[in-house]
């Protein structure tokens, strides 16, 4: 005696269900656009206005940092004044024509801020440029 199953003349399906997969490429997607504005420089500087506009990235710059206290940092890693050139020199790879953005909390000495540009330019460094915020309306 031989039962015969109501589902056992189908065929095993051959579709693959892709639902899952956009969910979870769209869930990755949303993760990277909300922390890759986290990942650009970590110390913390109140920067200045401006309404100029933003310069096209080609190649990841070198970013120079002072922050409020005139603590200068080259990337995220603190840097004596005496060291700026030489540090800058070994990241670059003794490449003078490497992007260096000078990154200078409003409330330093403006002085301070063109002496460490004089220098990098003294030094050979040919692409050299202040970073401030977008002016904002009010």
């Amino acid at each position: 005696m031989a039962f015969k199953l109501k589902n056992s003349s189908r065929e095993p399906m051959s579709e693959i269900n892709v639902t899952p997969f956009v969910d979870v490429m769209l869930v990755l997607l949303i993760i990277f656009m909300v922390t890759a504005p986290l990942l650009t420089v970590g110390v913390q500087v109140d920067l200045p206005e401006s309404a100029a506009d933003s310069l096209p990235e080609e190649q990841e710059p070198l970013t120079l940092s002072i922050n409020s206290k005139g603590e200068i940092f080259i990337q995220e890693s603190k840097v004596e004044y005496d060291k700026i050139i030489a540090k800058i020199l070994a990241v670059s790879k003794n490449r003078t024509d490497t992007r260096i953005y000078v990154r200078g909390d409003k409330t330093i000495n403006y002085g301070r801020v063109l002496e460490i540009m004089g220098m990098l330019s003294g030094s050979g460094f040919t692409k050299v440029a202040l970073i401030s915020e977008p002016y904002k309306e009010r």
